[in-house]
């Protein structure tokens, strides 16, 4: 199975009903990938989602993420800084390398420098991409 790591801007996406990308959220909850997370990831899901949805949809979304088998928990104890652009990005970055995960999912154009870079070797997939990996 594979691991993935999912930014925030891709997973607030996905929980919606309304749109395509719920694909992922259903795939996740059916346990078709791991998703690698670290304690960083996990309070800027919480923070995000709860200032750009509510609050209690925060809360009931880290709780579905903490009590699924397919979750790894990390904590990178090396940082990489592989984006300088926006250094916050780069907790998703070490918990894919850490994890030896398959792919970073965003859409967020920061992550664009790791296809420039060799050593560690950490792939970037649109959301559109990771979906069509999933049908």
């Amino acid at each position: 199975m594979d691991r993935i790591v999912l930014d925030t801007n891709c997973l607030i996406m996905a929980i919606s009903a309304r749109t395509k990308y719920n694909q992922i959220w259903k795939s996740f909850l059916s346990g078709d990938f791991i998703l690698c997370l670290s304690n960083e990831i996990l309070e800027e899901y919480e923070e995000v989602i709860a200032r750009n949805v509510n609050p209690k949809i925060a809360g009931i979304v880290i709780y579905t993420i903490l009590t699924r088998n397919n979750v790894e928990r990390l904590d990178p104890h090396f940082h990489f800084h592989l984006i300088q652009q926006d250094e916050d990005d780069n907790k998703f970055v070490d918990c894919a390398i850490v994890s030896n995960a398959k792919c970073i999912v965003s859409e967020d154009r920061h992550f664009e420098i790791l296809k420039t870079i060799d050593f560690p070797k950490v792939d970037i997939l649109g959301i559109d991409e990771f979906v069509n990996t999933l049908l």
